[in-house]
């Protein structure tokens, strides 16, 4: 190949990936999504001992239930909030060691396009709930956070995406044996976000590289 026709078409490369990457979101932290999981290994040990108290009698059964489902929804709460601490705090450690502003446009079409799904989860979640059907909360979170990622991926680092499918493989699964929800959830939400922070950084924020 002529040498100069070879020389643009990587010029014309460089151009296109630039492109890219402008309209991406690329400062997501690895620490992140070890962060994240670290809170959801957290959040399911401490469910699965609400859960022993129960089949203990440790909580009277007449109102075991009630309180059980007010505390898991607290311990929810508190978790997703920890984790969403971590995740802006490594992200904006991140962003200033990069010099890129963390609320740009491509920060706001990653967010709109992940929570967007993940709200609609939340409204079936609180439907099931309302409905008493708790076994299938946890694949139901699987699901649609997984579908968040994916829809997500398209405005930042594209192995988010990988993290998603897994996700919602997952959820699929958990669809078919409902009662193991807290499993799935401890695989879901806390390996999978450790091994994929753990990718992230070795890929992207490694010292070395």
């Amino acid at each position: 190949m002529d040498p100069h026709a070879s020389s643009h078409l990587d010029t014309l490369k460089d151009i296109r990936n630039m492109m890219e990457r402008s309209g991406r979101f690329i400062s997501l932290s690895g620490w992140s999504g070890i962060a994240a999981g670290s809170w959801a290994l957290a959040g399911a040990y401490l469910a699965s001992r609400e859960f022993r108290y129960l089949r203990g009698g440790e909580i009277d059964w007449t109102v075991g239930l009630a309180h059980l489902r007010a505390r898991l929804m607290v311990m929810g709460l508190c978790i997703f909030v920890g984790a969403l601490a971590s995740a802006f705090a490594f992200t904006y450690a991140r962003s200033r060691k990069q010099g890129v502003p963390i609320w740009g446009s491509a920060a706001r079409r990653l967010l709109w396009n992940t929570m967007l799904p993940m709200l609609a989860g939340g409204v079936l979640v609180l439907r099931l709930l309302y409905l008493e059907l708790g076994g299938l909360v946890a694949p139901v979170c699987l699901l649609f956070y997984g579908l968040a990622l994916v829809n997500g991926s398209k405005y930042t680092l594209g192995e988010v995406r990988y993290l998603g499918y897994a996700l919602i493989l997952l959820g699929a699964i958990n669809c078919w044996v409902p009662g193991y929800g807290l499993y799935f959830w401890a695989v879901g939400f806390g390996v999978l976000h450790i091994v994929y922070g753990i990718w992230m950084w070795r890929k992207y924020e490694k010292p070395d590289r």
